[in-house]
Parts: C-alpha cells; structure tokens; sequence
C-alpha cells in the first residue's frame, strides 16, 4: 500500500474480523487438546486452568498467522493455496511456541502430547469454517483442490472478483499460457488480500507502482488482463493508454461460462472491441413502450441488409411483430439477414423484398402487399465521397426515394414511420448531409399536414455507427492487418460515434415515446456523448492489437475528401434543441417548407437528377437548403 492510498477502516475491521476467527479458534484448539490430554490421564481439570499458557500459545499464533498472510485470504475464494497456508502457519506456531514454552516454564506440568493433539485439531478448526463458506458460494468444493503451476506469459489482472478466481484455478492446469503473478481492483477493502495465492497488490490508479514492484521480483507482467466489465469508455481508454506506456497488451479475460473443468489450455482471451473503448453509462429505457409500439404489429424495414437496418430487424424481431418486411435492392445484404433471421427466429412471419425504393410504383405495390403498421426507413446512399462523385444517384435515392416512402405510408395509413437520418445534414457540405435534410424537411412537411389518425412520421438523427460498412473502424482494421499506413484525413477530425445496438435502441425507444408524446414533424437527436478525434482512435485501435502507433504502424494524414467536415454537429444553432423525458434523446424543431413547396421543389430536382443536370441539382438544393455550403462544387445563382 503506498502512501497516498491508506488501507481505509473498513478494510482493516474485514482483517480483524478473520484475524479475531482464527485466534478463537487457536484459543479453543489449545485447550481442547490440552483438557483431552488431562483426560486421558486421569485428571479432570476445568477450562482455561492454564491460561497463561494459551494466553502465550495464542500471540505467537497471531504473529505467525500474519506472517504466513493468513488473514489476507479471501474467504469466497478459499482454495488448495489457503490449506497450505494453514498447514504451514499452525505447525509453525506449534513450533515457535514450543521452545518459548521451554524456556519459560521448563515445560513443567504441561502434557507435551498436547501439541501432537493441538496441530490437526487447529489445521481442522481454520480450514472447515473457509471450505464451508466457499461450499455455500459455489455450491462445490472441486476447484479448492486444484494446484497451481507456473505458466510462460505473466499477466496482471484487473479486478478481483469471480472471473478473476476462476482465470487464476484455471491457469493452475498444466499446459496453460499464462502466470497470473498479481491482481489489482478499486476496491480498498480487498487491497493486500490474495485470491488462490495471488496477491491484490494495490488500486488500478497505482499501476505503474504495481509494475514496478514486480519488475524488481523479476516478475514484470506482460500483459493486463482485464477481469471485470465494470471499466469502460473513458476509463478504459486510459488504461490502454497506461498499458501502452508500461509496454504491456491489454484484452479481457474469457466469460465465466467459458471457463470449463476440461477447458485447460483452450480458455483464450479476449480482445478488446472498440465498443469497449467507447461505452458510455447504459441509458434507462422504456422497454414496454417499445414492446407495445412493435408488438402484433406488421413492420416493414427498408434497407434491411445494412447496418443499422438489419440491427433495427434483429431487436424488432424480439419485441413480437405479428410480421417483418425486410425490403432493399442489394441481393447479398437481403439475402443475409433472411438468412439470419430463419436460423435464429424461424418462427417469426417475414417476407424478404428486393425492391428499390427510388420506384415509386414497386414501393406502392409492395406496400398493397404487405400494408404495414409501422415502417423504418433506413435505406439510404450513406457514403460521402461517393455521394461526392455520384450526387444524382444520392439525390434520387435518399431524397425522392425517401418522399416515395413517405408518400406510401400516408396512402396506406401506416401508423408510423421512422426516418433514420444523420449529423451530416446538420449545416451541410457534402451532397449526403444534404440529401438526408432534404427527406428530414419532406417528412416533417408531411407530418404538419397530418390530422387525427394520421401517419406519424419521426425522423431521428445520429453521427457515426462503429462498424458500419463504409466507415472508419473497418478501414483502419484492414490497414492496421495490412501493416499500415492508417490514414487519417486532419489531426483535428473529431466524429460524434456511438454502438450500433445503442443507436437502434433508442431509435426505437424515440419512436415509442412519440407515439404517447405526438408533436408534427417531429426531429429527434440522439445524444452521441463527447466527439472523438480520429487520429486518437487511429492510435488506441493500433494499440488494442499490441501495436506502438508511429512505431510499428504509421499514421499518415491525406486531408479532407470532398464533402467532408472536420467537425460535425448535432444540431443547427437555431433548431433549439429540447430535452425530452427520455435520457438521451433530445427534441430539435427544424424549419421547413410547405408541403406543396418542397414537392414542386422536388420533382423538379428529381428531373434534372435524370438528366444528370449538376448545375440545376445543386442549385435547386440550395435553394431548399440555404445553408448548404458545397466545397468542391460551384454554388450557382438560383432565380428567386
């Protein structure tokens, strides 16, 4: 224990609690065998007639006891380690107290046999209050008697709870890869204890100290292995970041459920995902609403095959629709998340539709067929520099191909529909973001046309979605196994990023909380927590491989590509954002345009997408969107 983390008061009264057991029980196996010794000869003494010689019995059992590190043994994890301890701690004592008595007393009237009667009643006494504690935990006593046995890469463990036990019990099987050779956790009161022999050297901020003090044993820890779930996002980023410094790899240890009696050398680690990195404090959601939105309804998905629309399939299917319809134009992705579902939900009515969703006449016919209650609308042109090099194609499909949507669900008196839009449309400068604000003005244009009974549309916006296709993980993992360089477009870029599952979720919670709290046109935000600057998550993505960034992996910055910001928004300055009852969604009120506008507006840029007019496209969004700043593309003057 270092001297600017004492031991607090609690983890001291836990030590005397144990320290106070073990002597109780030295005192009662001392005189239990001293009156079974008198016993046998015949006298019949009372209890404690000789106390003085407990009374010296039991301090030199206290100073030994703690010497051995008796009371440093964690009861819940009692095993093979701690009965040796005992065994040694108490025949120690005996043989420490027998000299002192010699030469006090001269062993005068005291039964020497006693101390033969004393070793297994004491060994007995400490041992089966630990194995029946440990018996009532687990419910088993096979993993106390396991022995340990050294392996080749010494690791420290982060954490001291049941994942930490059971990694250690495993590693003690011969053929393992790993020597645990310390541990350290947050939790005062386990500071100085042993889990199986293993030391808790100290708290988690005092790393560096840990390391250092096992590199002057020779047992320097190759890696850290993290043994709880509890260290995530920003705590987490900061260790990989002292670990790196210290020059060990990081991962976590395997599930307790991977953890098998004939597992040995099978039990691997595993690494760290950049959801660990990023995790943030689960936000509280109103699952019964989301249950009520989806349950016995039939919910069509557009763009099914991608990332956020099949992760939206996946977490409907779980809320009970009476039907699913996975629609989108990409064969392989459709075919992909059918299969998933038929694998894994076989008994959920679905249809798999290839569809474009640009052809509004195929989208009409689909939503006869299937007429849907509720509809999320996720297919979309999501790529910027290809949106860049291809704006008719992101026009025609992110924005008419949206209106086509809209228009469907009003005809065919869906309840709801939910637009997944993004940051990017946000004060736009590539023709992505400003496509996706172009669908946004469209379905809140529609929805302030509705009346009682209406369709209500939602649009909810968000930034990036770690893993989805096209975006930056993926590509910085095949140039990190490729040996790099990692490209970075500015050492300033910072993203708003958040898990794919977390997105859904509150799409999904946002769309339920509209259906009891309607307001026209409505545009949620999802709260994406602090941006992230690229280039750090370049370099802690280098380091979750056990690479040095700059060193083992270049990172090279290429500039910005067309369309691209260094820093994206949630929110215009004057949308005024809102907070609403739900912990994470904000409320923001965008202006538009009357309906009848936007839809002259539309088809005109639906004509000159045909005709592949870039003039007449962008300036005709610009017009709709006068805060459109296109960089690469000269912004025409538009007649008023």
């Amino acid at each position: 224990m270092t001297a600017n983390n004492p031991r607090p008061f609690l983890s001291l009264s836990r030590v005397s609690v144990v320290a106070l057991h073990d002597l109780i029980q030295a005192t009662i196996a001392f005189e239990l065998a001293v009156w079974i010794r008198h016993q046998t000869l015949g006298n019949d003494q009372a209890l404690f007639f000789d106390w003085p010689n407990t009374l010296a019995f039991v301090v030199v059992c206290a100073i030994v006891f703690w010497r051995v590190g008796l009371y440093r043994g964690i009861w819940h994890y009692a095993s093979f380690t701690d009965l040796v301890t005992i065994t040694k701690g108490v025949s120690l004592g005996i043989l420490i107290f027998l000299p002192v008595l010699f030469l006090v007393t001269r062993l005068e009237n005291f039964p020497r046999t006693a101390l033969i009667l004393v070793w297994p009643l004491l060994v007995l006494q400490l041992s089966l209050p630990r194995l029946a504690y440990r018996l009532i935990k687990d419910g088993n006593l096979r993993a106390v008697f396991e022995r340990n046995h050294d392996d080749r890469v010494p690791v420290l463990l982060v954490g001291a709870g049941s994942s930490a036990e059971a990694f250690i019990r495993e590693m003690s099987r011969p053929g393992t890869p790993y020597s645990v050779v310390g541990i350290v956790d947050d939790k005062p009161g386990r500071i100085g204890r042993d889990i199986r022999g293993i030391r808790v050297i100290d708290s988690v901020d005092n790393l560096p100290d840990v390391v250092a003090r096992l590199d002057r044993k020779g047992r320097r820890p190759q890696r850290l292995l993290l043994a709880t779930e509890k260290i995530v996002g920003d705590g987490l980023r900061r260790l990989l970041t002292r670990a790196d410094e210290l020059g060990m790899t990081m991962a976590r240890l395997p599930r307790l459920t991977d953890f098998r009696g004939d597992a040995g050398s099978d039990v691997a680690v595993r690494p760290l995902a950049m959801e660990d990195l990023l995790g943030r404090p689960q936000k509280v959601l109103d699952r019964d609403a989301m249950q009520r939105l989806v349950q016995g309804q039939r919910v069509m998905v557009t763009g099914a095959g991608g990332t956020i629309g099949s992760e939206l399939v996946r977490q409907i299917v779980l809320l009970a629709p009476s039907h699913i319809t996975l629609l989108d134009n990409g064969e392989h992705a459709l075919y992909q998340i059918d299969l998933e579902l038929a694998t894994a939900h076989p008994a959920v009515d679905r249809r798999a539709i290839l569809a474009d969703v640009r052809d509004e006449g195929r989208v009409a016919h689909v939503f006869t067929e299937e007429s849907p209650d509720l509809v999320f609308h996720a297919a979309a042109f999501k790529h910027v520099p290809l949106s860049e090099q291809n704006p008719h194609e992101a026009v025609l499909t992110n924005v008419l191909g949206s209106r086509n949507i809209a228009r469907a669900c009003r005809r065919h008196s869906v309840k709801t529909m939910v637009l997944i839009s993004t940051d990017k449309a946000v004060n736009p400068t590539s023709v992505m973001g400003v496509s996706k604000r172009l669908a946004e003005m469209y379905c809140q244009a529609l929805g302030h046309e509705a009346t009682g009974g209406d369709t209500r549309l939602v649009a909810v916006r968000f930034g990036n979605v770690l893993g989805s296709t096209g975006s930056v993980v993926p590509l910085f993992q095949k140039q990190i196994a490729a040996g790099g360089p990692v490209t970075v477009t500015d050492p300033s870029t910072t993203r708003f990023f958040m898990t794919t599952r977390e997105a859904v979720e509150l799409v999904l919670q946002a769309s339920a909380m509209d259906a009891n709290d309607h307001v026209p046109g409505t545009v949620f935000v999802l709260d994406m927590g602090e941006p992230v600057k690229i280039v750090d998550l370049a370099r802690q993505m280098i380091r979750l491989v056990g690479l040095q960034p700059d060193k083992d992996i270049e990172i090279r910055f290429t500039g910005l590509r067309p369309g691209e910001k260094l820093h994206e928004e949630l929110s215009h300055q004057a949308e005024g954002l809102t907070p609403t009852a739900q912990d994470g969604i904000l409320r923001a009120a965008p202006r538009t345009l009357p309906l009848a506008d936007l839809d002259r507006e539309f088809d005109a840029l639906r004509d000159a997408a045909h005709r592949e007019d870039l003039g007449a496209v962008v300036g005709l969004i610009c017009k709709a969107v006068p805060e459109f700043t296109p960089h690469h593309i000269d912004r025409p003057a538009v007649a008023q």
